[in-house]
């Protein structure tokens, strides 16, 4: 699902306009980048959590090149999808719907 896809099910589910659907969804997303831009994490129940990984500096291959670089530590967002949305996904037969 892409995020124009999710703003017109909304526009369609709660007769928003195509403005107010948009602001929604953006609202939601913006909230979500600073609230994880923070350090905190996001815990939707029933869908999963959000949160922040720090990983350390480590060495690397340029696969070009197949010379060694210096990785840089970095911040990631991580999502780890919580117990009912596995289960509800587990159920779904290959090809067809729950």
């Amino acid at each position: 699902m892409t995020q124009s896809e999710l703003i017109t099910i909304l526009m369609e589910k709660e007769n928003l306009t195509h403005k107010d659907a948009d602001a929604v969804v953006k609202l939601i997303f913006d909230g979500f980048a600073k609230t994880l831009k923070t350090g905190e994490r996001i815990e939707i129940r029933g869908f999963g959590n959000f949160a922040i990984r720090n990983y350390g500096s480590y060495n690397g291959r340029n696969p070009k090149t197949g010379l060694i670089v210096d990785v840089h530590p970095k911040r990631l967002p991580h999502f780890k999808v919580g117990k009912e949305l596995k289960e509800r996904i587990k159920n779904i037969r290959v090809g067809g719907i729950e």
